[in-house]
């Protein structure tokens, strides 16, 4: 991220000059609080730009099997480090339980033998990731609205919350465990897919198994892993710092359209 000049970073550096470029987006946010309005007032307008532009329901590029990267890094966490995920694991996600609630109509847990019986959908499309890398994989899942569709929206919805199994760092509010957050037009995408294989194979446990996220016109930080919880939520006031998001309360674009 400290290398990667991302849409923020830049706009950071417009507002306040030069100089201002030796923080990090994060500490600019906790010192100076008209700083991160700006932002916010800037990824908004991303946000609408792009989906005027391109319409909310274009595709991202996809590719052909040739195509599929000979090796495919692991982004984010390599491995959830808790006792309840390596029980998990080691009965082969058998006992693991997809958990929907919130602003629903009907709270329902789904194992993965469930979501495999849904609608599938297969994209082979590249990963873009913040630190700058990408690579192109096969990804095979169930599309989110058909999942959102079975457990029924209530009007106030606005937002899908993936609860997951990683944690990383404990600050903020003393929780490290990973969440990302999308709104209900790009839950509605056809691309948007909770997969469950990659090249054709179930997921590894490096690149999120049981399920993570494919959001495919948004960077990689945004594709969710080890996903053990579904919320729909009209706010995120009550989660983190009211961000969004793991990496969104430390700075990180809530809309990292590419």
């Amino acid at each position: 991220m400290s290398h990667f000049l991302t849409r923020r970073r830049f706009l950071i550096g417009g507002t306040l000059g030069a100089s201002a470029l030796t923080l990090s987006g994060c500490d600019m946010l906790d010192q100076n609080a008209d700083v991160a309005t700006v932002l916010r007032s800037a990824e908004r307008l991303t946000m609408k730009a792009q989906r005027l532009l391109q319409g909310r329901d274009a595709l991202a590029r996809e590719f052909g099997e040739t195509d599929i990267s000979p090796s495919f890094r692991v982004n984010g966490t390599s491995a959830p480090d808790s006792d309840e995920y390596a029980e998990l694991a080691d009965g082969q996600f058998a006992s693991w339980r997809l958990k929907i609630d919130g602003l629903v109509n009907r709270p329902m847990a789904f194992s993965l033998a469930d979501l495999k019986l849904m609608t599938a959908r297969t994209q082979i499309t590249r990963h873009d990731c913040v630190e700058g890398w990408s690579a192109i994989g096969k990804w095979t899942g169930v599309p989110l609205w058909v999942v959102l569709g079975s457990v029924g929206l209530k009007p106030t919805a606005r937002y899908v919350v993936f609860h997951c199994a990683d944690e990383l760092e404990k600050t903020l509010d003393g929780s490290g465990r990973y969440y990302e957050s999308i709104d209900l037009v790009d839950a509605h995408h056809p691309q948007t897919i909770l997969a469950y294989q990659m090249n054709g194979q179930d997921l590894s446990i490096g690149h999120g198994a049981p399920l993570r996220l494919r959001v495919e016109r948004q960077l990689g930080y945004k594709h969710a892993k080890y996903i053990m919880r579904i919320e729909i939520v009209d706010s995120f006031s009550s989660m983190g710092a009211g961000n969004g998001g793991y990496w969104e309360d430390r700075g990180y674009e809530w809309y990292a359209g590419i």
